[in-house]
């Protein structure tokens, strides 16, 4: 089964240094191989990407260096018994 963003993922962290030194502290926008632009905010990628691409086909990332800049962390209350 495909990871969704698993290329657009890919492609941030093998190109992060040079996405931050042109892109930093602006949201970047990929989809497969390609950098469809940059953006002062997330949402405001999202709204803009959303009225030429289907929700799912792109990632928004924050152009930061560093690991700790594309690991999230989501944490739950949910149990499993």
């Amino acid at each position: 089964m495909p990871t969704p963003l698993k290329t657009e993922f890919e492609y941030y962290v093998s190109h992060q240094n040079e996405l931050v030194a042109k892109y930093r502290g602006l949201f970047v926008a990929i989809r497969g191989n390609e950098v469809l632009g940059a953006f002062n905010s997330e949402l405001e990628a999202v709204r803009e990407l959303s009225k030429k691409y289907p929700a799912g086909t792109f990632m928004v990332q924050k152009a930061e260096p560093g690991k700790d800049n594309y690991t999230q962390s989501f944490h739950s209350q949910v149990t499993f018994a």
